[in-house]
């Protein structure tokens, strides 16, 4: 059942979150908690969302997003920061269920986008994004500030 997430799922989301960073080779790399993705998620003032697919009770698919802006468009879209289906899951249609849920929130709010990152290397989810309609955007590099570089710079 695809459902939109609610309080109880922490759990089972961060376990795919965990999963997730396993198979991008990134098996440390998580600090995120229980109670951190309750805040986000379900607290005052959510600041992500997520999707879920539930199977028998068990959490086996996320689709984790947050919303962005468009100064070109002047519209909102949705940025999807993690798309995991469990591996023992994958081919049930669980991908293509949550990445059809989010395009209908985007349509049905106006959302003028759709965007995401997938690692160079992720030919099955490349090949499953461009199944769906989506173009690459190669004339695009992301760029992040983290740790030191992030906090040197906001020093005063």
């Amino acid at each position: 059942m695809l459902r939109e997430a609610r309080p109880g799922d922490e759990d089972g989301i961060l376990a795919l979150i965990h999963a997730l960073a396993v198979y991008e080779r990134e098996p440390d790399a998580v600090a995120n908690t229980a109670e951190m993705l309750a805040d986000t998620l379900f607290g005052a003032e959510p600041r992500a969302f997520a999707h879920v697919v539930e199977r028998e009770g068990r959490i086996v698919g996320i689709a984790i997003w947050f919303l962005t802006y468009s100064t070109w468009t002047g519209r909102h879209g949705i940025w999807l920061e993690d798309l995991y289906v469990d591996e023992a899951e994958r081919g049930a249609g669980h991908g293509t269920a949550l990445m059809r849920a989010l395009a209908a929130v985007c349509v049905e709010r106006g959302y003028a986008r759709f965007e995401w990152t997938v690692l160079d290397w992720n030919a099955p989810s490349i090949a499953f994004y461009r199944s769906l309609g989506a173009e690459p955007m190669d004339e695009w590099t992301t760029q992040r500030l983290s740790g030191d570089a992030l906090a040197a710079l906001a020093a005063v």
